[in-house]
């Protein structure tokens, strides 16, 4: 498994959780990562995305203020930090990392990871 995504779980409504992205130093110093997430029923859609260097943060809309994507390369760990939690968050989230692209994902990937659960209850 090349990355390793963990931190999710049941949380209420307003609340915050962290995830995190484990991987190996030639990922995170070679490719951009992002963070997708599935919800049941849906496709799979971007939350955010930075890049290799740790800038180029991207955001989709629905959380854009609430989110926050972080790589810390030393430790090989990218975060996703959620406040003020929407049961519409609810979703399998999943990192991934590949070359960039002019795609709604912002990149094609070339590494997943396995996803983890977060469930918002209302």
């Amino acid at each position: 498994v090349q990355l390793q995504a963990s931190g999710g779980g049941p949380v209420q409504a307003g609340g915050s959780l962290t995830l995190s992205c484990a991987g190996s130093e030639r990922i995170f110093s070679s490719y951009d990562m992002a963070w997708l997430r599935q919800a049941p029923g849906k496709e799979r859609e971007f939350v955010a995305r930075i890049m290799w260097s740790g800038g180029g943060i991207d955001y989709a809309d629905s959380v854009k203020g609430r989110f926050t994507i972080s790589k810390d390369n030393a430790n090989k760990t990218m975060y996703l930090h959620m406040n003020s939690l929407k049961p519409e968050d609810t979703a399998v989230y999943t990192c991934v990392a590949g070359a960039r692209a002019l795609t709604a994902w912002r990149l094609r990937p070339r590494y997943w990871g396995r996803g983890t659960q977060v469930t918002v209850s209302s």
